[in-house]
């Protein structure tokens, strides 16, 4: 009997031993297994079913077998996106949003803000495993994936680490839980085979939550022989390296969704797919303007799908409905049957109706910002109209006041004109003046956080292993 068969479970509230601290869980129906996989830096057209040239025919499958999310929106950068997707909430709320966490810095997500493996927890899923980059903070042991919810970890701590010896700052990084892990290989095959090994070691009557987020294919450019074999038409060699890259990534997203079939458990799982932000300069994010870095279309649209045949999620159909990273926690909360009340607000909005076609997805505004190591970047998106502010805070802007260009506004009839080509501001004041006011306000929200890109590098030393004490 699959999950969705099961009948419903008693209404109330049980006491489940988890790590050593009692936890409420509530239990009103029987649960679907949750699987969100992230890709590393994945632009828009480097997936076959958007005509792109790498082959990723696992990806395509889930296309065509699931839902096409064609209107997700993360932020510009990974640990910002990673942190909206735990919390449901804006990074800049919490010190999250203006930047990445670099092996230097000494921060990390709010060990006030409840992650989706919290949440998850207190639904009674007893398995919930991390498989790949964290990002989200490491200096001390309590930012740490079993500190932060999670049951088990397999992955590394930081970004931008060699995918052949596992190193950043010439220490190893690569650990399962809190221990050093010597396994050898290419990242991405190890990630895949862990993220499957979970699931197969699951038990068959219990749901689990697993969150497998890829370090692929953000650089260093680094690929097997195997899979640069298959593009040796790509002449341009960080492009060619590229393209293997997300193909080993693809075949490793093949042997989770295997596993899941193997297990048949395929069925009865939530499985979603996206990207933490758009493609650098060797991915191709066209048909969106700019990429990784930018608040622009390219940096913050990416590639999403989403899976769950039990649950009315499937079919190949195609949703054109904003939404996007901060929606999943929201969504999850409901999936899983929790209905206590969270003690921060959320910003994302339960989409899981959205995703099985039963409703369109609300009107609503989408925010972005960065500001690593430049001058900030935001933008608000209605999915009608966008309003785009560069080289300053969107706090010094007055419209009308020397044409606007210090800081540099842009509005973007984003419907008829999705590659932001066209400056419409002086069109439509009006329309400018209104999603002025209401960034102006998203940017208030802001409290400091993560210090300058480069603040601290100097005369660091990384621990010994990536050990954290």
């Amino acid at each position: 009997m699959t999950h969705a068969q099961s009948t419903r479970l008693l209404v109330g509230a049980l006491t489940l031993a988890l790590g050593g601290t009692c936890m409420a869980v509530e239990t009103d129906q029987q649960k679907p297994n949750i699987v969100i996989i992230v890709a590393d830096d994945l632009g828009w057209k480097d997936v076959g079913y958007h005509g792109g040239d790498i082959a990723t025919p696992n990806l395509d499958r889930l296309a065509t077998e699931g839902v096409q999310l064609e209107n997700w929106h993360v932020a510009p950068l990974c640990s910002p996106t990673r942190a909206g997707l735990m919390t449901g909430r804006w990074p800049i709320r919490y010190g999250m949003g203006e930047s990445v966490i670099t092996p230097w810095r000494k921060w990390g997500l709010p060990t006030t803000e409840r992650t989706i493996a919290d949440l998850v927890a207190t639904a009674g899923y007893e398995r919930r495993g991390a498989v790949g980059k964290w990002h989200l903070g490491h200096y001390k042991k309590e930012l740490l994936p079993l500190n932060r919810g999670f049951t088990s970890f397999y992955g590394h701590y930081n970004g931008a680490f060699d995918y052949f010896t596992h190193k950043r700052e010439g220490e190893l990084d690569w650990h399962r839980n809190f221990e050093t892990s010597r396994d050898e290989g290419y990242s991405t095959d190890l990630i895949g085979r862990a993220a499957a090994a979970f699931i197969n070691n699951s038990p068959a009557n219990k749901p689990f939550f697993l969150y497998v987020p890829f370090n692929a294919p953000h650089n260093p450019m680094q690929a097997k022989a195997a899979d640069l074999a298959k593009y040796v038409k790509v002449k341009q060699q960080n492009r060619r390296t590229y393209f293997a890259m997300v193909d080993s990534m693809d075949q490793a997203i093949g042997v989770v969704l295997a596993a899941l079939k193997k297990k048949k458990v395929a069925d009865d799982t939530f499985v979603l797919f996206f990207s933490d932000n758009g493609a650098i300069s060797v991915g191709d994010n066209k048909p969106w303007r700019s990429g990784k870095g930018s608040v622009y279309e390219g940096g913050v649209r990416t590639p999403a799908l989403v899976r769950w045949p039990a649950g009315g999620i499937s079919g190949g159909d195609k949703i054109d409905g904003m939404m996007g990273m901060v929606d999943v926690y929201p969504t999850i909360k409901r999936l899983v049957g929790v209905k206590s009340k969270d003690g921060n607000r959320l910003d994302g909005i339960d989409v899981l109706d959205v995703l099985r076609g039963e409703k369109k997805a609300p009107v609503r505004d989408w925010f972005s910002y960065i500001a690593q190591g430049r001058q900030d970047q935001t933008a608000v998106c209605d999915d009608t109209w966008k309003l785009v502010v560069t080289n300053g805070s969107v706090l010094d802007v007055v419209l009308g006041d020397g044409g606007g260009q210090t800081p540099k506004v842009e509005l973007f009839r984003l419907d008829r004109d999705p590659s932001e080509s066209t400056n419409l501001l002086q069109d439509h004041p009006d329309v400018a003046a209104a999603m002025l006011q209401r960034l102006q306000a998203f940017r208030r929200l802001k409290i400091d956080g993560i210090p300058n890109f480069l603040e601290g590098k100097q005369g660091f030393e990384a621990p010994r292993d990536w050990v954290i004490e």
